[in-house]
């Protein structure tokens, strides 16, 4: 008789990334290998961060933004639970409630929270000391506040000119709001666009009903009777708003962990694996985490994060049921009551790990530095850097901007065109694209992420690069029927044309089970009209938008 007991894992964290790394490791566990527990300390199923900004703009309804939930009769899932504290010794889990969960495996996926800058008016640094009309936007209640607000003043103010900075500015225009954005950068964007492509983003925003103070810093947030009612700015002007919203940054979740003793930076250390070189039965991935490369916040690399350990965790589970299998084979079964077998020693046991149990480790730690995804598609790309401010096309990816100079062996090119609110830089070395800004022309922008994701060759000459061609030349796809099957339609999820082919010739071919079968449309939501494209092109080979028969 075989005796298996699950692996409990305990996830810290259900948002964006904590409900990938859940439903990841469901779709590998087809033997139940896990009794997997997650705490969420929001109240919400699982929503898109990415999308509050077009929450605030008007064009996504809140209802709209929810994520695909995992299958929830598999998981002990515990909303509005925050965990409070991480007994290492007992390998337990306190949380809020006063409950206690064991685990085998500790996941942390508490995410990060919004920097707020010390500033005369705020008081106490902290979201919940923020005075009446000053918002941060990094939470489904955030984007729901700021929305309110916009009904009662004509005028906001946006601290930070990153990206959610340029994409609430933006938003917030489009709502009728007379706005300005104050950056203490030089330019907008700074970590992702040099000087003359950040002054090509303001110009795009001035057009929209932007003001942009760059080079500035506020030095006051002015509240009368417990409203903000302006900023002062570092040279003593003052901007008048009744709404000032605050995007300096943000700042990993990682108290819990330091107080259990695991090491801490600006997030959580972990290896090449994902995991604490202080415990290695505690990962942590997404926005919290630190690993040796460093993060960029983005949420494709903490997708990406949440793959490489499920992946790692159902493949040494694996190895662990083939262990046992051979303990059964060599001593003939094992007793219920008994535990595990001698020769069958594992990592945390103090002793050199079995031959089966180091292969399974080996195994994993090889699945973290393999670049193809559990669908085969290379993972490269998760730098991509779009920005979601309607007509204004800003993306940045690689090796490209922060007015860095090119490495030996890489050559870049560029094209300057102020009075035509374009920019764009290519980078080039070893035949392929290696880094890329555009802003200002979205089908070059296009072009020039497909081939940076997939690695096509680039011409000999780069300066090719940065227009769209002006002779002749095929005609572009007019038809899903000719895009090729491994065509990267949903970037973020690196969703093909195939797959989600596929997933309608089964039948599921609405957006909502397309969504949850492929993930497709759940990153950015650029993608949604080529998903409904092909949707629809897959019911019309069917003859189901006409009622006709396709003929044999």
């Amino acid at each position: 008789m075989s005796l298996r007991v699950p692996l409990r894992v305990v996830v810290i964290g259900f948002g964006m990334v904590g409900g990938r790394f859940v439903d990841e490791l469901l779709r590998r566990d087809t033997d139940n290998a896990f009794d997997i527990t997650v705490l969420g300390a929001e109240p919400y199923e699982p929503y898109n961060r990415v999308l509050l900004s077009d929450v605030v703009a008007g064009r996504t309804d809140v209802a709209a933004i929810g994520m695909p939930m995992p299958d929830l009769e598999r998981i002990d899932l515990l909303r509005g639970v925050a965990a409070v504290a991480i007994d290492r010794a007992a390998r337990v889990v306190v949380a809020d409630d006063g409950t206690r969960h064991p685990y085998d495996h500790l996941v942390l996926a508490t995410g990060s929270e919004a920097r707020i800058p010390s500033l005369p008016g705020l008081g106490t640094v902290g979201n919940s000391a923020l005075p009446a009309g000053v918002h941060a936007l990094r939470t489904l209640d955030d984007a729901r506040e700021i929305v309110a607000a916009t009904v009662n003043t004509p005028r906001a103010v946006v601290v930070g000119g990153g990206v959610l900075g340029v994409e609430a500015a933006y938003g917030l225009a489009a709502r009728g709001l007379d706005v300005t954005i104050v950056d203490g950068a030089p330019s907008l964007m700074a970590r992702q666009l040099d000087g003359p492509a950040g002054e090509v983003l303001a110009d795009g925003l001035a057009a929209h009903g932007v003001t942009v103070r760059a080079g500035v810093l506020p030095s006051e947030v002015l509240v009368a009777g417990g409203r903000v009612v302006g900023v002062r700015l570092g040279n003593d002007d003052v901007v008048a708003a009744g709404l000032v919203v605050m995007s300096t940054g943000t700042v990993p979740t990682s108290r819990i962990a330091q107080a259990a003793g695991l090491s801490t930076d600006r997030g959580i250390l972990v290896g090449p694996d994902l995991t604490s070189p202080d415990d290695g039965l505690v990962c942590a991935i997404g926005d919290c985490a630190q690993p040796p490369e460093g993060s960029r916040g983005l949420v494709a690399e903490g997708w990406d994060q949440a793959r490489r350990l499920a992946e790692r965790f159902a493949e040494q589970a694996a190895a662990r049921a083939a262990a046992s299998a051979e303990s059964e084979r060599a001593g003939g079964g094992l007793d219920p009551g008994a535990g595990p077998r001698e020769h069958l020693r594992l990592p945390d046991q103090g002793e050199r790990p079995s031959m089966a149990v180091r292969l399974g480790t080996l195994l994993g730690s090889q699945a973290v530095s393999r670049t193809p995804s559990d669908r085969g598609i290379e993972t490269r790309g998760t730098d991509v850097v779009k920005v979601k401010a309607g007509d204004l096309s800003i993306v940045s990816m690689g090796a490209a901007g922060l007015g860095r100079a090119p490495l030996a062996g890489e050559r870049a090119v560029r094209l300057a065109d102020p009075a035509a609110g374009r920019f764009v830089e290519a980078v080039v070395a070893d035949g392929v694209l290696v880094g890329a800004t555009c802003v200002g022309d979205a089908r070059v922008a296009a072009d020039l992420t497909a081939a940076y994701t997939r690695r096509t060759p680039v011409p000999v000459d780069p300066a090719f690069l940065l227009l769209t061609p002006i002779m002749p030349t095929a005609a572009p796809v007019d038809s899903p029927e000719h895009m090729p099957d491994d065509a990267v339609v949903c970037r973020c999820n690196g969703v093909t044309k195939g797959e989600i082919a596929d997933c309608c010739a089964e039948g599921r071919d609405s957006l909502e089970e397309i969504a949850a079968e492929t993930r497709a449309t759940t990153g950015c939501g650029s993608c949604k009209e080529a998903v409904c494209g092909i949707a629809a092109w897959a019911k019309s080979s069917r003859g189901e938008l006409t009622g006709e028969q396709v003929p044999a």
